[in-house]
């Protein structure tokens, strides 16, 4: 599968870091902070196909909140091709995953399904409104959740059941609460920093 990317190429050996945008975001949404995140790293943030309204994302939904199934799942399935085809180019033994809104949903799906991919997840305002059948491959898994108190678009309740299906998979948690909606704070960037550093 050719995706449509942005690159940057680090040292030999190097961390991998795949960066996913939000709804009508792009590539370089959160691109030249994954270099800032890791310098030295390998950086690659694919573009999403899908054109809702013109606004560009992973997968194609029915609604807020409800997802068109088999277009997610073909789409994970080809993002995880993408990813593995990434980490076989790069080497990389470390790969990482920083994923906001829509994309932490595509990047959710995919280490869901594929979770030997990925060692670290940052999920900013990830939305799964579908539970996930059991995964023992998630065990040990680092994974960042960040979520706003009132977020209309993810509500915290269902953050929590992902948190805690997350944790019955045996996931390593660090969860980043605010108070405000689905807009990222200048704290969640902290905690991205922290649990990347």
């Amino acid at each position: 599968m050719t995706l449509h990317a942005a690159r940057h190429e680090g040292r030999p050996g190097a961390p991998l870091l795949l960066t996913f945008h939000g709804t009508g975001g792009d590539e370089q949404q959160f691109h030249r902070f994954g270099t800032e995140l890791l310098p030295g790293a390998h950086v690659v943030s694919p573009r999403g196909t899908v054109s809702e309204g013109g606004a560009l994302r992973y997968f194609r939904r029915r609604a807020e909140g409800v997802y068109d199934m088999e277009d997610l799942a073909m789409r994970r399935d080809e993002m995880a091709e993408f990813v593995a085809a990434e980490i076989a180019r790069t080497g990389a033994t470390r790969v990482l995953g920083l994923g906001y809104s829509n994309g932490a949903n595509i990047l959710a799906a995919v280490a869901l399904e594929r979770p030997d991919l990925f060692t670290d997840l940052a999920l900013l305002h990830p939305l799964i409104p579908w539970t996930p059948t059991p995964q023992p491959g998630l065990s040990g898994r680092r994974v960042l959740i960040s979520a706003g108190e009132r977020d209309p678009i993810c509500p915290a309740l269902m953050t929590r059941a992902f948190i805690s299906y997350l944790q019955a998979q045996g996931a390593e948690i660090t969860e980043a609460w605010h108070s405000g909606g689905h807009e990222v704070r200048p704290a969640e960037v902290d905690a991205v920093r922290d649990f990347f550093g």
